[in-house]
Formats: structure tokens, C-alpha cells, sequence
């Protein structure tokens, strides 16, 4: 069940004491909410998960839909519109090394192999080049979708949609709200003390949920 972003904003003017709004306007808090979604998955892309069957273009260039953030992995060739192979990330210096010309060799319906650069991660390369009916299964990072700032003067009655994470971040993006909203007033006795005890519950909470994420893991 997803949660709402209502119920975050409220339990943030509730800690925040500002149940009406005046301090932090609702559409302020709203706008917050985005920046920790989207700050979530900097850190922890798994948050945004998807998987999808992707339509290459002609060629060895690939790139991931619209929404995505991040490459996870290449996982076959998709059964729609192929072998189903496996397909096995290899480093690109392998493949440039002993095919030289790789990029530009005749493409095929299968692939066999996927490169990828995470300081280049919307795009990813396939061996051999692809037709434009291959198809591949791949996981990958979208980028969250933004909730809509309620209108000025609203209440946290007014703030429709739902948190575009699993239900696990409420209170991490709660913790980041109010880093931002404390950070706003710093100025004020104990606020910037405040401001940083929410970012570093914040950044705690994500680590440990990657610990707890990986103890429990499949394993060989």
C-alpha cells in the first residue's frame, strides 16, 4: 500500500508545530518531499527499481527509457523477439582490444554481451550491434515522479498523490523535510543543530537499510 504524501506533510507541520502553515507553506514542504525523493535515489537507485523491455536501436549505442535514471543490469534477449539468451555484462577494454571494430560490425537479433560506464549511466553498449527488433529485459533507476505543489495558502489537506518510493522511505524523507525545513530557519537558536541531526538520520537510516538490504540477499 503506498503511502500518501498527505501523511508525511502532516507529520511534519505536527514535529514542525506549524499545523497552519504559516512558517512553511505547504507548497514549500511539498517541495521538499521531491528533493528527498530524488536525493533518496541518489543514494540508493534500488529505491526506483524497474524492469522493462527495451526496443533496441540499429546499431551498438543503447539508452534507457525515458524515465530512467540509472542502468541496473542487461538480463537476456526478451523472449518476445528472440532466443532468450542470457546476456553477460563484459568490459569494454576486452571487447576493444580484441574486436577493435566491434561497434561497427553487422548487426544481429541477438546480443551476447553488454558494456556499461556508470559515469555515462543512461547509456549502455551491446555486442553484437543490434537491429532495430531486438529486444532486451532490462532493471534499471527511474527517476521519481514529483508530487504536485498544492496551490499557496493550503493546507496539508490539500497535498494529493502518493510518495513515489516504497513505503520502507516515509521516514526518511520525513527526516529530510525537516533538515530542509529546519536549515530554512538556522539562524534560530538549536535550528541548525536540528537541521543536521534529521540530515545525519537521513543518511543513517539509508545505510543501514542497505545493510539490512544485503544481509538478507540470496547468496551462492
Amino acid at each position: 500500500m503506498a503511502i500518501t504524501a498527505q501523511s508525511i506533510v502532516h507529520r511534519v507541520v505536527d514535529i514542525l508545530q506549524d499545523t497552519t502553515s504559516v512558517r512553511w507553506p505547504v507548497s514549500e514542504l511539498v517541495r521538499y518531499l521531491n528533493d528527498g525523493q530524488r536525493e533518496v535515489v541518489l543514494y540508493r537507485p534500488d529505491a526506483t527499481i524497474k524492469s522493462a523491455t527495451v526496443a533496441c536501436v540499429a546499431g551498438a549505442k543503447q539508452t534507457l527509457p525515458t524515465d530512467g535514471a540509472k542502468l541496473i543490469d542487461v538480463i537476456r534477449n526478451s523472449a518476445s523477439a528472440g532466443t532468450n539468451k542470457a546476456v553477460r555484462m563484459v568490459a569494454r577494454e576486452v571487447l576493444d582490444a580484441q574486436i577493435p571494430n566491434w561497434y561497427g560490425l553487422t548487426g544481429e537479433l541477438d546480443v551476447v554481451h553488454f558494456t556499461y560506464d556508470p559515469r555515462d549511466p543512461k547509456t549502455f553498449f551491446v555486442y553484437p550491434p543490434a537491429l532495430t527488433t531486438t529486444r532486451v529485459d532490462i532493471t534499471y533507476s527511474a527517476f521519481p515522479t514529483d508530487v504536485s505543489e498544492p496551490a499557496a495558502g493550503s493546507t496539508y489537506d490539500d497535498v494529493s498523490g502518493n510518495l513515489d518510493l516504497p513505503d520502507i522511505y516515509g521516514n526518511v524523507v520525513t527526516d529530510y523535510i525537516l533538515y530542509r525545513a529546519y536549515s530554512k530557519d538556522s539562524e534560530y537558536a538549536g535550528n541548525a543543530q536540528r537541521a543536521q541531526a534529521h540530515y545525519g538520520a537521513f543518511a543513517n537510516a539509508l545505510n543501514i537499510e542497505v545493510q539490512g538490504t544485503t544481509g538478507v540477499a540470496p547468496t551462492k
